[in-house]
């Protein structure tokens, strides 16, 4: 016999506006379950520190807030699992999500948080030495870099908050930008240009990543001068930019070229009963704020769903 579990209202990702959206839910008296196959608190986990959210004037962790949302979620009643979903229908007025270990998880109402993950360069040597030098993530792989040159691939604001952070551990940072200014804060770029650990190599194509076994350079282009150098640096951080996490509903819910789901202001998609938020939808700004803001409004309307479709 199949096994399935009924809920109100099921949560796909754990990141801000996962975990808001179950602390809503749970407010709002639904039975509501959160499915994330990593830990809870999603990409801001990594994050060595955040000073734009509200209400933190010093600053926070990104894994002291990600507990903080999480433990509030559980507060107010919102199940979080630990499970892998290996696939999403709409059937009827319900959604069936079903999980890597066989089970069904059937909700009356589904919202999306599922966020976006780091692109790839796509370079010779990026996945060959991915763990041995090759990284998207400097606070969970930085601490193997101490005393060592670094180069940080980017100019957002990941990619300078990373290079700030990564400076108070390795001998020298070279920030590599294929433009030729940052598009990170103002307030985040002064920080960066002051510090004497970091340097800027702007202009810049990225042609290869090298090293055998163990990173040891970055084989670039300048584009003014089309001639190639190599970066010495035993480890590469690559900020590039995020892809939607949309493959479980890109055929379910109407979705943008790039596969970021498009919702009216109310969270709502192109499917009765389904609802996206945070970082997955398309929009202009992606922010933790945003993502926050994100979902409650989807977690408001969707109990506002059930209870004109009970």
């Amino acid at each position: 016999m199949e096994n399935i579990k009924n809920y109100d209202i099921a949560i796909l990702g754990a990141g801000p506006a996962g975990l808001t959206a179950g602390l809503y839910a749970g407010r709002g008296g639904l039975r509501s379950v959160i499915i994330e196959k990593m830990m809870p608190g999603g990409l801001v986990a990594n994050t060595e520190r955040i000073d734009n959210y509200p209400g933190f004037p010093e600053g926070i962790s990104g894994y002291e807030l990600a507990q903080r949302m999480e433990q509030q979620a559980r507060k107010f009643g919102a199940e979080i699992l630990s499970a892998q979903a290996d696939s999403v229908s709409a059937e009827d007025k319900f959604q069936l999500i079903k999980l890597s270990d066989g089970s069904t998880i059937k909700s009356r109402a589904l919202i999306i948080a599922t966020g976006a993950f780091p692109k790839t360069l796509g370079v010779p040597g990026e996945k060959e030495l991915l763990g041995k030098g090759v990284s998207y993530c400097a606070v969970c792989d930085g601490a193997f870099f101490k005393n060592q040159p670094v180069a940080v691939l980017g100019g957002g604001d990941s990619a300078v908050q990373e290079a700030i952070y990564l400076a108070g551990l390795a001998s020298k940072v070279t920030v590599i930008h294929r433009r030729d200014a940052l598009r990170a804060a103002n307030s985040i770029q002064k920080i960066a240009f002051a510090n004497q650990k970091i340097d800027f190599a702007w202009s810049r194509d990225i042609l290869a990543i090298e090293g055998s076994g163990q990173v040891s350079g970055i084989r670039i282009m300048n584009k003014q001068t089309l001639k190639e150098e190599i970066i010495p640096a035993s480890g590469v951080f690559i900020y590039v930019g995020y892809k939607p996490n949309s493959d479980l509903v890109k055929d379910i819910v109407k979705t943008d070229q790039q596969g970021y789901i498009i919702t009216d202001n109310n969270m709502v998609t192109s499917v009765p009963g389904i609802f996206a938020c945070g970082d997955i939808r398309q929009k202009l700004v992606r922010q933790i704020s945003g993502a926050v803001g994100d979902a409650a409004t989807a977690a408001i309307a969707a109990q506002q769903y059930l209870e004109f479709n009970a």
